[in-house]
């Protein structure tokens, strides 16, 4: 699957989620899912957990966030001490 196929599977609806990007036709938003795989969750216990979800949506959270970070700048969260 190409990346724009699978950057079709991402809405941004400010109806829903206050315009947050989410799984087109759900009200799961990239952030979560990738909340969840940051805190150990594998892609196959999240399919199993939403029913209609596919590996490929997944996927697709990944690129939008992987695109949407190319071109930020970006500040330390956290000042370095010396």
């Amino acid at each position: 699957m190409g990346d724009q196929q699978l950057l079709e599977r991402i809405a941004c609806d400010p109806k829903v989620m206050v315009g947050k990007p989410v799984i087109k036709g759900t009200r799961l938003s990239v952030e979560y899912i990738l909340n969840l795989l940051a805190h150990g969750s594998t892609v196959e216990e999240i399919v199993d957990e939403y029913e209609g979800l596919s590996p490929e949506d997944i996927k697709a959270c990944l690129l939008f966030a992987s695109q949407s970070l190319s071109s930020a700048a970006f500040m330390p969260l956290v000042a370095e001490s010396r």
